[in-house]
């Protein structure tokens, strides 16, 4: 069976609230497997416990674990400033040993690049560099910890190195390490590719991890975007991997501010996550 996980950004993104009863509520609606989102603070070992502890609270229900992180601007590794990008590698080492903590063996999303910063004209030479040769460092970290690294484009209003699938393959070939793989995620590839057949292809070789996301982030299948094309072609390429839903609301604030979020899009993250399981069983049928 195809596993089937949702990403716990529905209910929060820090991940210090008790999160019990909403484990316990997926774990009955049939998903396999929570997307954890991770950040890292100052209080190293702090973080360490907390994401071991969520982590053993998931395994206990059942429920394997996947982690999503993202850098903050000041950690961005297309500065100039050699400081800045080590400090962003630091960064990154932390999040793969929280990840692993939590019992995570897939860390995915836009890690290679300051989120939502810009200099308004496309990525230099230097910036790719320096991107490549500190992403490879974190993949050698990562391998030693037994994470693997899935590497997510955005569209471009939320980044300016890695915007398509094509980009993607070129970075991860420039990486050159077994632990840097693709991740696929449909809410921006309908805004950036051309194909989204094209691209899932093209991602094949590398794809480790997809997020089913609808157009306007609510419950998918209730949007524009074809999933049962984006699931078959899933197949066609042998892809059988996981695929957790990602959907964005009012809750948390922060993450509704950060994501463009301000009409309700859905019921409840509960009704979410039960009607988005639904639909997803319901493709995997329909395609079988």
């Amino acid at each position: 069976m195809q596993p089937f996980g949702m990403n716990l950004f529905t209910w929060t993104m820090s991940m210090d609230e008790d999160l019990s009863s909403t484990l316990a509520y997926l774990r009955q609606i049939g998903f396999d497997f929570v997307e954890m989102p991770v950040g890292g603070t100052d209080d190293r070992a702090a973080d360490l416990v907390k994401y071991r502890r969520i982590g053993q609270q998931a395994a206990e229900l059942g429920l394997g674990v996947q982690t999503c992180s993202l850098l903050p601007p000041d950690l961005t590794l297309l500065s100039p400033d050699a400081t800045v990008r080590q400090a962003g590698v630091n960064y990154l080492k932390h999040v793969v040993d929280c990840s692993a903590a939590a019992g995570s063996s897939i860390l995915m999303g836009p890690i290679y690049a300051g989120f939502k910063t810009f200099t308004g004209k496309p990525a230099t030479p230097d910036e790719w560099a320096w991107s490549v040769a500190g992403m490879r460092e974190v993949a050698e970290y990562a391998q030693t910890q037994h994470v693997r690294l899935a590497i997510e484009s955005l569209n471009r209003f939320e980044t300016y190195l890695l915007t398509c699938a094509d980009d993607v393959c070129r970075y991860i070939e420039a990486v050159d390490h077994p632990n840097c793989r693709a991740a696929f995620d449909t809410f921006h590839a309908n805004m950036e590719e051309k194909s989204v057949a094209n691209a899932i292809h093209t991602l094949a070789p590398y794809l480790i991890h997809v997020q089913f996301s609808e157009n306007d982030r609510s419950t998918p299948g209730s949007g524009q975007i074809d999933f049962k094309n984006v699931f078959s072609v899933l197949q066609e390429v042998g892809y059988n991997g996981p695929i957790a839903i990602e959907a964005f609301g009012l809750h948390p604030p922060d993450l509704a501010a950060a994501t463009h979020i301000f009409r309700p899009m859905f019921e409840s993250p509960e009704q979410l996550a039960r009607d988005g399981y639904r639909y997803l069983t319901k493709l995997l049928m329909y395609n079988e």
